[in-house]
């Protein structure tokens, strides 16, 4: 028999607040050993993930690491995602007591500068090493950070994942709403945090992603041009102790007008995609290897590429969707 999609939601729902009511409740310590386990159970089991994550690793490092290295950085990648959520989960305990006893920085300078513009800017980060912890800490520096965050079908649940982030001190812009609210923060002299490491639905162009073409968004590139700010590269990995992250800021990036639009956003484009590569290849199994990076190519059966037009900034505003993806 069926279950009613509304039952099924409310069941995930119910399981979500149980999960966050139990890893708040033990020792950081047994939660991991607990999140560990129940990840190599999930890798045992899911045989569609295992097969991605392990097929996506050797397209990226199949020239240069044996097939055993590359089954070992899969299992290390859901080894990592248990110790992202549980510390994930337990964001609201970190803030209370001291955020930066877990945390330290590289280059800070690059962030703290582009806050004391005071023009706005595009926070550049993706699915990698601990993004929430990262925004939370961000949000915590008085950065008033703006992150755009998709709506989940499930209702509740969105709204719960939302709610955890706003208590971080995110801002939350809801996505399909996005661009007016972006906008805004940015003229506003706010960070906006942008993700780019995932073939969605955004409008995007192909470049290399470790060699291989990945349809990319173009939504950051877009906006550095229309409102003239930079796109900060940033990134928090955690360290081989297991109980600590590092939160690393790089040099900003800037839309470079050259008078050819199309190849200008590329090429910014494939300058964001190039950093977030240099992340993942410093920490392999902190990334969302499970994930269809590379499905979309040029010449498919989806042949939509994308074509830059000459729409007015107004017009790009009131369509509400400028290309990018969300958390």
């Amino acid at each position: 028999m069926k279950i009613k999609k509304s039952v099924r939601h409310n069941i995930a729902y119910f399981i979500a607040l149980f999960l966050l009511a139990f890893f708040k409740a033990m020792p950081r310590s047994i939660g991991i050993v607990l999140a560990k386990s129940l990840a190599m159970l999930y890798y045992a089991v899911a045989r569609s993930d295992r097969k991605n994550t392990i097929h996506h690793l050797t397209m990226a490092f199949g020239a240069e690491k044996s097939p055993e290295e590359i089954r070992q950085i899969a299992r290390d990648v859901f080894l990592h995602l248990a110790v992202a959520g549980v510390d994930a989960i337990r964001i609201p305990i970190y803030i209370e007591n001291d955020i930066d006893r877990f945390i330290t920085t590289k280059n800070l300078h690059f962030l703290e500068k582009a806050h004391n513009d005071e023009k706005g800017f595009l926070l550049l980060t993706g699915h990698f090493g601990n993004w929430e912890l990262m925004g939370a800490w961000v949000a915590q520096k008085k950065f008033h950070l703006h992150v755009v965050g998709a709506a989940m079908s499930n209702q509740k649940l969105s709204e719960k994942i939302a709610d955890l982030r706003n208590r971080a001190g995110y801002i939350n812009i809801e996505r399909g709403r996005a661009t007016r609210g972006i906008i805004k923060a940015l003229k506003d002299g706010f960070p906006v945090a942008m993700l780019i490491d995932q073939d969605t639905k955004a409008k995007g162009v192909f470049v290399d992603f470790f060699g291989i073409k990945a349809h990319t968004p173009i939504g950051p590139a877009l906006l550095a041009k229309m409102m003239d700010v930079p796109i900060l590269p940033m990134a928090m990995h955690l360290k081989e102790d297991q109980t600590s992250y590092e939160m690393e800021c790089f040099e900003p990036l800037w839309y470079i007008d050259t008078g050819d639009k199309e190849k200008d956003v590329t090429t910014l484009t494939q300058k964001c995609s190039d950093v977030y590569e240099q992340m993942i290849r410093q920490h392999p199994e902190q990334w969302v290897w499970m994930h269809r990076r590379w499905k979309k190519q040029p010449g498919d059966a989806l042949k939509k590429k994308f074509l830059l037009s000459d729409m007015p900034a107004g017009n790009i505003q009131k369509s509400g969707s400028i290309g990018f993806q969300s958390h």
